[in-house]
C-alpha cells in the first residue's frame, strides 16, 4: 500500500489547488471590463506623486500593477496568488496597490506632472506584458527630474511562482534592492 501525502505540490499536480482555495475565499471574477479587481487594492485619483506620499503616510510602500483584459496570467494571480491569506496579509499590512489597465483611457498623472492616458503611461514606462508590477521608493523626492526608467526602485515583469511573488515584495519593503538584486535575494532567503 502506498502512503499518500496532502501537499500543496499534490494538489497542484493533481489540479485541485484552485477549487480548494476557492472554498477559503469566495471566487474571484472577472468585472464588466474583463479584468479581476481586489477590493482591497487602493482607489485614486490616479496622481503618482500622491499616492506615493499618501502610502508613505501610512508606513507603507507604492506599487502599480498592470493588467489587461483577458490576460490568464492576471487570472491566476488573482485566483491563486491573492487567493493565498498569507500573501494577501502581507501585501495588505505593507503595500497601497493601484491596478491599471494596460490599454486603459483614464488619465494618469505622472511624477513629473505629465498627464498621460493608461495606454500611454504603459508605453512610457515600457511596460509590455501583464501582469507587471512596477515598485517606487518610499518618497517622491526627486522623482520629478528622473527619467521614467530610472523611478522605480524594483519591476516584476510578468508572474512569479506564489513563492517568489511574495519574495519579491518583501525585497522592496526590506529595500533588499539598495544591497543585491533580486535572484541574489532569492537564494539567499531559499527555504
Amino acid at each position: 500500500m502506498s502512503s499518500f501525502s496532502l501537499t500543496r505540490r499534490s494538489l497542484l499536480s493533481a489540479g485541485l489547488a484552485t477549487p480548494l482555495a476557492a472554498l477559503a475565499r469566495p471566487a474571484a471574477a472577472a468585472g464588466d471590463d474583463g479584468r479581476f479587481h481586489e477590493a482591497w487594492f487602493v482607489e485614486t485619483f490616479l496622481d503618482l506623486a500622491e499616492d506615493v506620499a499618501d502610502a508613505t503616510a501610512r508606513g507603507r510602500r507604492y506599487a502599480v500593477v498592470w493588467e489587461q483584459r483577458g490576460c490568464p496570467y492576471c487570472r491566476d494571480m488573482h485566483t491563486v496568488h491573492l487567493a493565498d491569506p498569507g500573501i494577501v496579509d502581507y501585501l495588505r499590512a505593507n503595500f497601497d496597490i493601484l491596478q491599471l489597465d494596460l490599454h486603459g483611457a483614464r488619465e494618469v498623472t505622472d511624477f513629473d506632472g505629465t498627464e498621460l492616458t493608461e495606454k500611454a503611461f504603459a508605453a512610457r514606462y515600457a511596460v509590455r506584458l501583464t501582469p507587471t508590477v512596477q515598485f517606487f521608493p518610499e518618497t517622491r523626492a526627486g522623482l520629478a527630474t528622473r527619467s521614467p526608467a530610472a523611478r522605480e526602485v524594483a519591476r516584476m515583469p510578468g508572474l512569479l511562482p506564489p513563492r517568489d511573488f511574495l519574495a519579491m515584495f518583501r525585497f522592496v519593503r526590506d529595500r533588499a534592492y539598495e544591497t543585491t538584486s533580486f535572484p541574489d535575494y532569492l537564494k539567499a532567503h531559499a527555504g
